[in-house]
């Protein structure tokens, strides 16, 4: 059962204490207090766990200060979206705001290589006023005698030009527990120049004991991917997973599903599933169109197959894209063939802020549908 608050509560402490006196008269039942801040409001939940089947909802939906009394049947009890009225709830970290209003591209290296390229991208990023990236250090690979990344040894240098050129959040993939603590003593040698977004890849969406690391955290917010060959109810249990530990900012990437259905693109392209996600969750949507595609090839009307895949996410309602861009993409050591050259991120920022412009427009038309007939 969750206890849904009045939105901006000045006293909240007042009401989670009414909260807990009526739960003590019903045995076994635990009370767990959350807050969540969004864009514009800030909101409280109670949650009861425990034997809460016969408790009743009336003496709490009495008490000042309490909106709503919602019983979960869902399984996602914190990353749920109970009230369909709550707005995307989002986060911000070092000065990026990622919610369901602005949308940020996350363009880079899919493996960080040379300093040189490195820095060859994020001058480029800074020169279209794009603030964010991703950047892997630590590579899983399908075979062991792939490049499996550079790991600690080049996070100095990727720090160092994150802060020369003003990007300030990368997403930067963990595969293992021991990364978190490498990560971090990087960036406190370094004195901060950035920040990094722990990205959880989808060969890692069932590793339970990572998930829970990953949450227990609060240093970095997490990106995490949908399995490619797991339910999407299982991706987010996942999810679920990292919130139960008490890391709720989590950004969820949908980035192409296997199939046997094999050419022409890497995976089976899963963005319709946008809108679910949203509709199911509170949480804010990313997209990967690189690894959903796996080319860089363009159609017939001149414009690569991600850029089409990207349009398809952000008119559904996504606000993140995760995007491979290599200032060489011949010289990459990873996924170079999906790879976008430099020149292309001018293009492709504009095409998603065109397409952002068509989603807004159909929103708000459909709210002044809604508005007429009510």
């Amino acid at each position: 059962m969750i206890i849904i608050l009045e939105p901006d509560l000045e006293d909240q402490r007042t009401v989670i204490a009414a909260v807990r006196t009526v739960a003590g008269r019903y045995p076994g039942v635990t009370v767990k207090p959350y807050e969540f801040k969004g864009t514009t409001h800030r909101f409280g939940e109670v949650h009861l766990i425990g034997p809460t089947a016969a408790v009743p909802t009336a003496p709490f939906e009495g008490l000042p200060g309490v909106r709503q009394v919602v019983r979960v049947s869902a399984k996602y009890r914190l990353i749920g979206r109970h009230d369909p009225a709550h707005e995307t709830v989002g986060f911000e970290h070092n000065g990026v705001r990622i919610d369901d209003r602005t949308v940020h591209v996350f363009a880079g290296l899919c493996a960080v290589d040379t300093p040189a390229h490195v820095d060859e991208m994020m001058a480029g990023l800074a020169r279209e006023g794009v603030v964010t990236t991703r950047m892997g250090a630590y590579k899983p690979r399908s075979s062991p005698y792939d490049f499996q990344g550079l790991g600690k040894e080049c996070l100095p240098w990727v720090f160092e030009s994150a802060g020369k050129h003003g990007i300030r959040l990368i997403a930067m993939e963990a595969t293992d527990a021991s990364h978190l603590d490498e990560l971090w003593d990087a960036l406190e040698r370094a004195g901060h120049p950035t920040a990094v977004m722990v990205q959880i890849g989808t060969r890692n969406a069932q590793n339970y004991e990572l998930l829970k690391k990953v949450g227990r955290q609060q240093e970095f917010p997490v990106l995490f991917k949908r399995g490619m060959g797991i339910t999407l109810e299982e991706s987010l249990n996942a999810c679920e997973y990292i919130a139960s530990e008490g890391n709720t900012r989590i950004l969820f990437c949908l980035r192409g599903v296997k199939s046997h259905l094999g050419e022409p693109h890497r995976n089976l392209v899963d963005f319709a599933h946008v809108p679910v996600v949203r509709r199911q969750t509170r949480l804010p949507v990313c997209i990967d169109p690189s690894h959903s595609v796996g080319t860089s090839l363009a159609a017939p009307d001149g414009l690569p197959d991600i850029f089409h895949a990207a349009a398809q996410g952000i008119v559904a309602g996504a606000t993140a894209v995760l995007v491979d861009f290599h200032p060489h993409p011949e010289k990459a050591l990873c996924d170079g063939g999906q790879a976008l050259r430099l020149e292309m991120l001018g293009p492709l920022l504009d095409h998603i802020r065109r397409v952002r412009a068509a989603y807004e427009g159909s929103v708000k038309a459909s709210a002044a549908r809604r508005q007429a007939v009510a």
